[in-house]
């Protein structure tokens, strides 16, 4: 039997192991829904630019350069990912994380070295790489943690049944200055705003032009963990139709999803009935009491209640017991601001817990929450839904929040 050839790897490189494995950790964004061998591993590529990795899952793609790094031959080599990353750890196992950090490490073709160590990695043939296409002209620049906090807002309202894949991903839209990120799962919508700078160079700058993009939130879930830690600014470009971020060093291209969100605009009311403002904190700490109370009840599908008494005073409390009970259990006191229109008195609504959760995750750190309700319209069966904004006016100022209440017997 005759021996295979071994496949052709010709990058030469030396680079320092803590920006090289943070540089793989990046990469790895690119290989999370591989299956083919090719597409779960790195692509490593030398030439007299310096030192690029590449990544492609055909859903998204990432490409990283190591400025750090020094090539000693130009070529490429194409190789596991996961095994390149676990051979690399092991051969700085027992030093400091300073001493390894900093440890030199060789790559020559497919064969990795140290001062202590050498071993080959079992390379693949660079041609069965599939690369993802060239990424569009950045059309607006946005900062990256504004644009990371929009997210930590908005993924949550996203839908995570798969029979319905329009809806379980975030629409981004490029309007003017504005970047609007907008998601839904049918019983909330959230709908958040980053500033944005149009790049000077772009054919479509005007602010009429209007740019979309809908991305998996599984997807953007993955890249918020990199965004967290990164500052300075993120590039925004919309290709066909593939959508790319570009933070320093690093390339993220992303497949969207083909259709669009239900419009929005209509379903987020411009006025209201009576706008009141919370203090999200303790609205916080009062719904954990009442989750953990459903919990502890075993009705697990109970939701809480906004109680308004008689004398408008406002409390929090959760749906359980039978209805005997209803009636003994007392709430945790919400104190509100009435901004306009009517203090409400007698009045009940109700929210599933997780959703309301997550809504008022999305103001933490915040002085206020701005709660308006509207009244229900005579002989409607339907409930107005409950629209939660930063600012006063139902408009909000960078994020929406529409909640629709749950109907008890």
């Amino acid at each position: 039997m005759s021996e295979q050839p071994t496949p052709t790897a010709t990058a030469h490189v030396t680079a320092p192991y803590g920006p090289l494995a943070d540089a793989l950790k990046t990469a790895a964004f690119g290989t999370a829904c591989a299956t083919a061998p090719a597409q779960s591993s790195v692509l490593i590529e030398a030439d007299d630019t310096g030192l690029t990795l590449r990544t492609h899952d055909w859903e998204t793609a990432v490409s990283v350069t190591v400025p750090t790094a020094t090539v000693t031959q130009a070529g490429a080599s194409l190789l596991p990912l996961a095994q390149l990353t676990k051979t690399l750890k092991a051969m700085v196992a027992g030093e400091t994380k300073a001493t390894a950090a900093r440890t030199t490490v060789s790559l020559a073709g497919d064969l990795l070295a140290t001062d202590h160590l050498t071993v080959p990695v079992a390379a693949l043939p660079v041609g069965e790489f599939a690369p993802a296409q060239k990424p569009a002209p950045t059309a607006a620049h946005l900062d990256a943690q504004d644009l990371y906090r929009q997210l930590q807002r908005v993924i949550p309202a996203a839908c995570t049944d798969d029979t319905l894949p329009t809806l379980t991903a975030v629409e981004m839209t490029l309007t003017g200055r504005t970047l609007t990120l907008a998601a839904t799962d049918r019983y909330r919508f959230a709908v958040a705003d980053v500033p944005a700078t149009p790049h000077p160079d772009h054919p479509a700058t005007a602010p009429e032009h209007t740019l979309t993009a809908l991305i998996p939130a599984s997807v953007l879930t993955r890249l918020s963990t990199y965004l967290k830690t990164c500052t300075g600014p993120v590039g925004i470009a919309f290709g066909t139709p593939e959508l790319t971020l570009t933070v320093g060093d690093t390339t993220l291209t992303i497949q969207p999803r083909h259709g669009v969100l239900p419009g929005y605009g209509a379903l987020f009311p411009t006025t209201a009935d009576t706008s009141l403002t919370l203090d999200p904190a303790t609205a916080q700490r009062g719904l954990k009491k009442c989750a953990a109370l459903i919990a502890a009840s075993g009705q697990r599908d109970s939701p809480v209640t906004l109680r308004w008494d008689d004398h408008g005073t406002l409390t929090l409390a959760p749906r359980i017991g039978e209805p005997d009970d209803l009636a003994r259990i007392k709430g945790m006191l919400l104190p509100f601001t009435t901004l306009s229109g009517p203090t409400p008195t007698a009045r009940e609504l109700h929210a599933n817990p997780a959703f309301l959760a997550d809504a008022l995750a999305a103001f933490a750190g915040t002085d206020t929450v701005t709660l308006h309700l509207r009244n229900p319209k005579e002989g409607s069966s339907t409930l107005p839904p409950l629209l939660l904004t930063t600012g006063t006016r139902p408009t909000g100022e960078d994020y929406r929040h529409l909640l629709m209440p749950v109907r008890v017997s």
